[in-house]
C-alpha cells in the first residue's frame, strides 16, 4: 500500500499496519520508518486518532532524528475496530500491549512509548503493568481528576444512561454516541 499523507505535515506518513488485540479487533496504525530498529511509539488522546496534528509532528520529527515512530488508534477510535468505551484504560494499555508485542516479534527496540492526554494516561499505566520500556512519556496527561467523570459528562449522567440507554460524549467537532 503506498504511503499516506498528512494534512498536517509534508513529510510522508508511513506504512499501514494492523496488528490484533487480545479481544481480535484490528488495530489500525502507521508506521513511519527511518532505517533503524529503534521504535517509539505514539498514543492519541481522549476521542482523538493518530491523525491528530501533535502525534503527525511527533512522527515527523523522530524520523527526521533517524528513529522509527508507530502511531495507531485504540479500539473503538479512528480506523481500528471496536467500540468506544469512556474510561478504558485498561483496555488501552492491553491494545499498547499488543502493539509492543507485534513490533517486539518484528526485532524492533522499543525504545519510548509517548502518550498525549488520555494516551499519556494509557502509556503509565502500560508502564505499572508490564517493565518492558524504559522511557516513558506523558504529554498533557490528566493529573487532578476531581471533576472526573462528572466533570466530563455531567451530573446525572447515569440517570441519562439509564434512561436513554447512551449518553452523548462532545469533542471539538462533534457528538459521540458512548
Amino acid at each position: 500500500m503506498p504511503p499516506e499523507k498528512s494534512p498536517q505535515s509534508p513529510v510522508v506518513c508511513g506504512q499501514r499496519v494492523l496488528i490484533l488485540n487480545e479481544h481480535g479487533e484490528k488495530l489500525v496504525g502507521l508506521l513511519h520508518e527511518a532505517c533503524s530498529k529503534e521504535l517509539v511509539i505514539l498514543c492519541h488522546g481522549f476521542r482523538a486518532t493518530k491523525d491528530d496534528s501533535i502525534l503527525v509532528d511527533l512522527a515527523a520529527a523522530l524520523t527526521r532524528e533517524g528513529t522509527n515512530a508507530f502511531r495507531f488508534d485504540f479500539a473503538g477510535n479512528g480506523e481500528s475496530e471496536g467500540g468506544f468505551q469512556y474510561g478504558n484504560y485498561r483496555k488501552e494499555a492491553n491494545d499498547l500491549c499488543s502493539v509492543v508485542s507485534y513490533f517486539s516479534e518484528q526485532k524492533y527496540d522499543i525504545i519510548a512509548l509517548v502518550g498525549h492526554s488520555k494516551g499519556g494516561n494509557a502509556v503509565l499505566l502500560y508502564a505499572s503493568m508490564y517493565h518492558d520500556v524504559t522511557a516513558i512519556v506523558n504529554i498533557s496527561g490528566q493529573f487532578a481528576l476531581e471533576q472526573g467523570i462528572d466533570g466530563r459528562l455531567g451530573k446525572n449522567f447515569m440517570q441519562k444512561i439509564k434512561k436513554e440507554g447512551f449518553i452523548d460524549v462532545r469533542n471539538k467537532r462533534e457528538y459521540y454516541k458512548s
